[in-house]
């Protein structure tokens, strides 16, 4: 790799060719400030200016987040002619902006008020004048976007565009009247929008959030006629932790659990349970289309947005999709049917909140399909976002990290490794690859793992002699690499038999709703992977590896459900999907 000489400050330093200075400052210990820049987002543009620096020789202020290094330049980052123009920045950009910090969810993260704080910013030395009318929209039922608090950043624009292959927002008008809108002003819950909410995690202020539902959590745990439950994705225990002063990656499940217990639950479960039910019906849905000849590749279902994706995007494909539910789905469902027969609980009495690491999961409990327990009974009452617990848990005056660990309730709490790998990108794959491959073979699978199908990359193959047969496997994560992955297996330049689909890039450890991190902590730490990381981990150290081999599973079937894919799991624990209009 050629290397470049420069110093940055007086400090001596070397940088790869072609690297920012932004960088190379970093490799040196050295943070500048930005409010567009991204590392993950492919269309930077250095908008905000609040990355600017001296370099000798040139006759005005450069951005760091996209000028090159070059031999021997020299740079200066905090004299007094850049501070003053980074504050110059962030006042223009704080004159029109909603500055009603207090009530805005964003406060204690606000990229914007930490800068303003930093470079002693306030609303005395703001400039004044006429502000902008800007349009909020409270239409879509995961997200809210607060037009006031935008600040123009582009960053949402770009991840929807180039990350997920949606494009539903857009620069609208010019000068002062710029804003962010959907195509003619359209509403976001008329639009394309898929849900995903990666738009709210890079988002540098409250113009986006994901619409609070904690209200009907708080209405319904103090109903006394209500049996009020909650269910917890994998991935939430592994990025919990962060709301509250741990280390990215660190596993909280025991704490979270004893949290949720104190804030008055009635019964506190694990999804993983859930993820073991959904291989178990997946694997065999997987092996009757292998031997039956139906639709292949067959495509995994467990992320809303994904399928949301296909609906709009590429309905052809849907004969493809799995008919399962998702793992929060068919927990709901389980919950209000096996739950409620072996509690003796009317099913209409029970209230399942989710907990999951995904803004889309929100729309997800409003599909068609969705009530086993009966017409009006959704499976799933309320889903919140990692962040909302964690606002539930400060409300409620607990102290997290003093919290003793508590196990799951075992009623619908046991779960497999196979379970707990679901939230990283690969991890279903695996767990259906350890089921299905000894299913074919009547054969312990060792080792257990499928390496070949980890790691945070858009796009992973593999392919394994199985049974006197190749099985071609196809791992995806974030929705513009799905479209490409779908446009070559249409075309015929790629085959497979089967394919994991994940909306968010990384898989659900970095989802919509989990907690946010600064540009800086974005731009130079792989979160993906520390938090992947915590349930790969999980899975190692459980005394079950395989979904088949989780003994309540087993009881479940036994006792209640039949044959995995039989005529009562698939009414339960099933679903359907419908082509999309693209209005815009």
């Amino acid at each position: 790799m050629e290397m470049v000489n420069l110093k940055i400050n007086n400090v001596p330093c070397q940088a790869p060719a072609g690297s920012t200075v932004l960088e190379a400052a970093h490799q040196i210990g050295i943070t500048i400030p930005t409010l567009c820049y991204l590392k993950e987002i492919q269309r930077v543009n250095g908008a905000c200016r609040v990355c600017v620096v001296e370099v000798k020789g040139a006759k005005s202020l450069l951005p760091a987040c996209v000028y090159p290094v070059s031999e021997g330049m020299e740079v200066f980052t905090n004299t007094p002619k850049v501070q003053a123009a980074r504050k110059t920045n962030l006042e223009l950009i704080l004159s029109t902006h909603n500055q009603d910090c207090m009530s805005c969810v964003r406060s204690g993260d606000c990229e914007l008020l930490r800068l303003c704080k930093q470079y002693g910013v306030d609303k005395s030395n703001c400039f004044e004048g006429v502000l902008p009318e800007r349009q909020d929209d409270y239409s879509a039922l995961h997200l809210v976007k607060d037009n006031s608090k935008c600040i123009i950043c582009r960053r949402c624009i770009s991840t929807c565009a180039e990350n997920q292959g949606v494009g539903v927002i857009n620069v609208v008008e010019r000068g002062f009247n710029t804003h962010i809108a959907c195509a003619f002003e359209g509403k976001l819950a008329d639009s394309t929008c898929i849900g995903c909410g990666q738009c709210i995690n890079v988002c540098p202020t409250g113009a986006l959030v994901e619409r609070d539902d904690t209200g009907k959590v708080w209405e319904a745990l103090g109903d006394p006629t209500r049996h009020v439950i909650v269910q917890t994705a994998p991935s939430v225990r592994a990025a919990l932790g962060e709301e509250f002063g741990y280390p990215i990656g660190t596993n909280v499940q025991g704490k979270m659990v004893a949290a949720l217990r104190r804030m008055g639950f009635a019964g506190v479960f694990d999804t993983d349970f859930a993820a073991d039910m959904t291989i178990m019906e997946e694997a065999t849905e997987f092996l009757s289309r292998v031997k039956e000849g139906g639709a292949l590749p067959l495509i995994t279902s467990c992320s809303p947005g994904w399928v949301r994706y296909c609906e709009t995007f590429h309905p052809d494909f849907l004969p493809n999709l799995s008919s399962c539910k998702s793992p929060q789905q068919m927990f709901g469902a389980l919950s209000k049917t096996y739950y409620a027969e072996k509690m003796g609980i009317d099913p209409r009495d029970i209230f399942c909140v989710s907990v999951m690491p995904c803004t889309a999961k929100k729309l997800e409990i409003g599909r068609g399909d969705q009530c086993a327990a009966g017409e009006g009974i959704p499976d799933v009452d309320v889903s919140i976002t990692t962040r909302e617990l964690a606002r539930m848990i400060h409300r409620s005056g607990l102290r997290f990290s003093d919290l003793p660990d508590e196990e799951f309730d075992p009623a619908m709490g046991e779960a497999s490794g196979a379970g707990h790998i679901f939230g990283a990108t690969g991890g279903v794959m695996e767990a259906a690859l350890r089921t299905a491959v000894e299913t074919l073979t009547g054969q312990p699978v060792e080792p257990v793992e499928f390496t070949d199908v980890r790691g945070t990359k858009g796009v992973k193959e593999a392919s394994y002699e199985v049974a006197g047969m190749t099985l071609r496997v196809c791992v995806v994560s974030g929705t513009a690499n799905a479209g490409r992955v779908l446009d070559m297996v249409r075309k015929g330049e790629a085959q497979y038999d089967f394919i994991e689909i994940m909306a968010c890039p990384g898989g659900c450890v970095n989802g919509g709703g989990q907690p946010i991190q600064p540009a800086p902590v974005r731009n130079f730490t792989d979160i993906k992977a520390l938090r992947a990381k915590a349930l790969y981990e999980q899975d190692a150290a459980s005394g079950l590896r395989r979904s088949h081999e989780n003994p309540l599973v087993k009881k479940v079937y036994a006792e209640y459900l039949g044959e995995p894919g039989g005529e009562k799991a698939h009414h339960i624990l099933h679903t359907t999907y419908q082509k999309r209009e693209k209005l815009y």
